[in-house]
């Protein structure tokens, strides 16, 4: 597989040299040149296939000319070796799980995946890599989890300090090893462009070797389209138009969504779903596109103002508005009516909602209330119990909170303080060396 950079389709990558680099030199993101589509009879025997099978089959189908097939297939089983359960919460809706793996986050998926990838391209590398990552919440977790005690790989998280939640910032505080956390005082747009300057800051590039773990980096990013495939496998009929509603906040899972779809994975339209900061769905209303400072919300991980992989959404589109329309729906909600969606839900179907999750089923039911035949998956990106604080109130009741997150909570965590200025970040990385 060959990626071309957002910005400049000359520029031309192989699999290893686009996962080692993350960020194109030119600012763009790396995509595909071509992506790849399942015969027909995929979709037919898909149902007697488990996720993990799925994955190495999709694994295949994109990296095959990348990595020999045995090495492929014993990187995927050993990234995904849990599943992602899709829950009938009421007729025709249904909720798919992504919150089973070690960090109880759908990003499980993506950073289990890129930190095997790249334990595999460095192999025989003779310098060590410095994994750059702005997380919101879970992306940290994941990442860490992903990365720790991985040879040959430092991790550096920079998240907006107070504006992740206690168990979020626990699971990527307390691992130490070859993991460092770095509070930034500022918002995640912030840690963001702290980032992506780094990339481009040629006396950095010179000294250290420096890729992303963020969803900019296209090994994080395709393998989410693994657990599209494996919801739709679980659906018991497929007689009906299917609609997928997705959280969205740098829209990475949504542009995974968007691959899965072609390839081929039947959907009719999916859904953005996003909390107040709602640049996406103005944008598919208005055709401006009008990125600002984030606004904290209960739904952190969605507190994006300016969504990096937004660009790729517009690539896959030809930037065009119209062709955008034809894919792609979008829905913003309040901190008090994503309160009142988790209520809702409890109250009527007993099942407990994240706040990321409310704003997905939220958008799924409110897309098909004026439909007479349709269906739907909205996604549910993380365990209630990382938010128990904001779920509690709401419902009434304390909620199981599972022992991995219980036994992180007693554990003291160490971190770095830094500004938003670029200045500090620069002279810590440059004391790596």
């Amino acid at each position: 597989m060959r990626f071309y950079s957002t910005n400049n389709r000359k520029i031309n990558r192989s699999l290893r040299e686009a996962v080692i680099q993350g960020l194109a030199e030119d600012e763009g993101l790396f995509m595909p040149v071509h992506i790849p589509s399942f015969p027909p009879p995929f979709f037919d025997e898909i149902k007697k296939l488990s996720f993990s099978e799925i994955a190495v089959r999709t694994a295949i189908l994109y990296f095959r000319d990348d990595i020999p097939e045995d090495e492929l297939e014993a990187l995927t089983r050993d990234a995904i070796s849990f599943d992602t359960p899709l829950i009938q919460i009421q007729e025709g809706i249904f909720s798919l799980e992504l919150f089973h793996g070690p960090t109880l986050a759908f990003k499980d998926v993506g950073a289990r995946f890129m930190a095997r990838l790249l334990s595999y391209f460095i192999r025989d590398y003779n310098r060590e890599i410095h994994v750059l990552v702005a997380t919101s919440g879970d992306t940290g977790s994941a990442v860490a989890n992903g990365f720790w005690k991985v040879p040959g790989i430092s991790v550096h998280i920079l998240y907006p300090g107070g504006l992740v939640s206690p168990i979020q910032e626990n699971q990527f505080t307390t691992l130490g090893e070859n993991i460092t956390a770095l509070e930034v005082k500022g918002a995640f747009d912030d840690c963001q462009r702290l980032v992506k300057r780094a990339f481009l800051d040629k006396e950095l590039s010179d000294r250290l070797v420096l890729t992303s773990a963020n969803s900019i980096n296209v090994a994080r990013l395709l393998p989410q389209a693994f657990y599209y495939l494996n919801g739709y496998a679980q659906l018991e009929s497929t007689d009906q138009d299917l609609f997928i509603a997705v959280p969205s906040g740098n829209f990475g899972n949504l542009t995974a969504a968007m691959i899965a779809w072609k390839t081929g994975l039947p959907v009719k339209k999916l859904i953005a779903a996003t909390n107040v900061n709602d640049i996406v769905p103005e944008y598919l209303k208005t055709g401006h596109y009008d990125p600002r400072p984030s606004v904290p919300t209960i739904a952190n991980a969605m507190d994006v103002g300016n969504p990096s992989n937004f660009i790729r959404i517009l690539d896959l589109c030809n930037h065009s508005h119209a062709e955008i329309r034809k894919y792609l729906e979008g829905h913003a909600y309040t901190d008090d009516e994503i309160r009142h969606t988790i209520r809702n839900v409890y109250n009527k179907c007993s099942y407990v909602l994240d706040p990321h999750g409310a704003t997905g089923y939220q958008a799924l039911t409110d897309h098909l209330k004026n439909r007479e035949k349709g269906r739907g998956i909205f996604i549910e990106t993380a365990h209630p119990a990382k938010f128990a604080d904001i779920v509690e109130d709401v419902i009434g009741r304390r909620i199981n909170v599972p022992d991995s997150l219980r036994e992180t909570m007693e554990k003291m965590p160490v971190k770095r303080t830094i500004s938003a200025e670029y200045e500090d970040l620069k002279n810590y990385l440059l004391s790596l060396q």
